[in-house]
């Protein structure tokens, strides 16, 4: 019969079949297996082995943290638990780095040990490399399962937003164009176009939402990194430091979080440095012994906001103005002023200490923050009470490639003002403005609002009527509003910056392209606020009239 086999090709197939079973099974690192990554060039296999203790958990040393160091020196390509005599569980890494010994050298007091698992083999084209095998020789696969994760280069992810931001572009002039054709055409026939016009709007903005989550990393791989670098000069420094974490899953975009590692560092450092006090003098005040930095992050709206808060000595006020003077940065008969003391902190060259050392004392740890925050179109405030500690907040947009902004008329020029800045939009009276030292103010909220107005800042010839709004922005101790003319509408804008040192100011933060083709500067309201206080005396809103 077609298909089936004679008895006696049957029954030696069935001999076969347990031959087969009697014999040792084949390696897994046969053919059936995918070959393994090849190594980086110059890179070994390092084996790390780390074993949990309690006394490490107090440090703040688990297997997470261990994780995050390994992927720093170089790729993680395998990871397993072990199970050790008397229940203790150890967990295995293996790690493809270039780095030398030295790097992870001082690991041991955390409880790692380490091995050179393969030195550094030659990677011949077309030959696959064969599995990790252990001394008994048991051969294993380095990568186990299937992975759902795509890396991918942040340079084309710019190109993609690059694009979308062209669609926002046209989908803009498509808009003018079917506004423009409204009454001149029939209803029948300009109805389905501005529908159309209207799907692409909702569309479009689905497409940039998307594209925008995946430049979304957590800010949690951020604040573990800060963890690392508060652990190790606590430890230089002889203190106990605890860290907490809240909202670590908060998404905020990568160019973001990458400008933003170094200034929070900074400021993690100064905490340990300046903030926390040594063990015996907290005990001595009641304190714990271990000083604790919380890090703690949150959404409001389209803002992240960062809060970095200390139990320390805080900031006293008269120590900060008593070196200020010494160091020539304000004069001798000026007043202190508890709202200026973050200005003051923030000075090139400022520092409390008097003898730099390897962490802190050269003054340019929190002008590094400041400036950095503030090239991001973010804002650094600080709340201090002596002997209880400081609390930074850090508000930063959540991208910076496509924003909503307000598209505003002072005098006869066109400005946008991203909408994450804006607070509030007010109506201005003029018999309400009081005139005070040359400045306009405004009562507002139980207390006063300096007044900024633009066409007077930039210079330009205001036309026959008076400004009518106002732009309620900044944070409540350096609010101001920014006096306008017309609000023309909202819509959402590509950000392109200015590169060009020769246009740069610190009253713009870049320039956009509307639908009907013209380009329009954004304003950098951060800047205008800091501007301006240099220039005049201001009022602060926490004072009355």
């Amino acid at each position: 019969m077609p298909g089936v086999a004679p008895l006696p090709d049957a029954a030696a197939a069935q001999e076969a079949d347990l031959a087969a079973e009697a014999a040792p099974s084949p390696s897994p690192s046969q053919e059936d297996l995918p070959p393994e990554p090849p190594l980086p060039p110059g890179a070994r296999i390092w084996r790390f082995e780390f074993a949990p203790d309690p006394a490490l958990v107090q440090r703040g040393i688990n297997v997470n943290v261990i994780r995050a160091r390994l992927e720093e020196i170089g790729e993680l390509r395998h990871a397993q638990p072990l199970v050790q005599g008397e229940g203790k569980i150890a967990f295995e890494f293996l790690v493809a780095t270039a780095l030398d010994e030295s790097a992870f050298s001082g690991w041991g007091q955390d409880g790692v040990t380490y091995s050179l698992e393969r030195p550094v083999e030659p990677q011949v084209p077309g030959v696959a490399v064969d599995r990790h095998s252990t001394p008994d020789g048991v051969t294993f696969p380095l990568n186990l399962g299937q992975s759902s994760v795509v890396r991918v280069d942040l340079a084309k992810l710019d190109d993609l937003m690059q694009m979308v931001g062209e669609l926002v572009i046209s989908r803009a002039s498509l808009e003018n164009h079917v506004k423009n054709l409204e009454g001149r055409v029939p209803a029948a026939q300009w109805r389905p176009l501005q529908e159309n016009s209207l799907a692409m709007e909702r569309q479009l903005r689905a497409l940039r939402e998307g594209v925008m989550r995946v430049r979304m990393v957590p800010i949690g791989e951020v604040f573990q990194r800060l963890q690392f670098g508060a652990y190790d000069l606590g430890r230089d420094q002889q203190k106990k430091v605890i860290m907490e974490m809240e909202g670590q899953d908060t998404e905020i975009d990568k160019f973001v979080v990458d400008k933003m590692m170094d200034p929070l560092l900074h400021l993690v450092r100064n905490m340990v440095s300046h903030g926390l006090e040594p063990e015996p003098e907290r005990v001595a005040r009641g304190k714990p012994a271990q000083g604790k930095i919380l890090l703690k992050a949150a959404m409001s709206g389209d803002v992240v906001v960062l809060d970095i808060t200390d139990d320390g000595k805080g900031v006293d006020p008269d120590l900060v103005f008593a070196r200020a003077r010494t160091l020539g940065l304000i004069d001798a008969d000026t007043l202190p002023d508890p709202d200026s003391v973050l200005d003051i902190l923030c000075e090139p060259g400022f520092s409390i200490k008097d003898r730099a050392d390897l962490a802190s004392g050269r003054g340019v740890g929190m002008t590094v923050v400041k400036n950095a925050v503030q090239e991001l179109g973010g804002t650094l405030a600080m709340e201090t009470q002596v002997g209880a500690g400081t609390r930074f907040t850090i508000q930063l947009p959540l991208t910076l490639a496509i924003v909503d902004a307000l598209i505003i008329k002072v005098a006869e020029q066109t400005f946008a003002v991203p909408m994450a800045a804006v607070r509030e939009v007010i109506e201005l009276n003029p018999a309400a403005l009081t005139v005070l030292n040359g400045n306009e103010i405004l009562n507002y909220r139980e207390g006063v609002l300096p007044l900024i107005r633009l066409s007077r800042f930039f210079g330009l010839s205001p036309h026959g009527k008076p400004s009518a709004y106002a732009l309620v922005v900044g944070s409540h101790l350096s609010r101001v509003g920014l006096v306008i003319d017309r609000i023309l509408g909202q819509r959402a804008i590509v950000v392109h910056p200015l590169s060009d040192p020769l246009v740069q100011s610190p009253g713009f933060a870049g320039a956009t392209e509307l639908g009907d083709g013209r380009g329009i500067l954004i304003l950098n309201v951060t800047g205008l606020i800091n501007d301006y206080r240099r220039s005049c005396k201001t009022i602060s809103p926490a004072e009355g009239v």
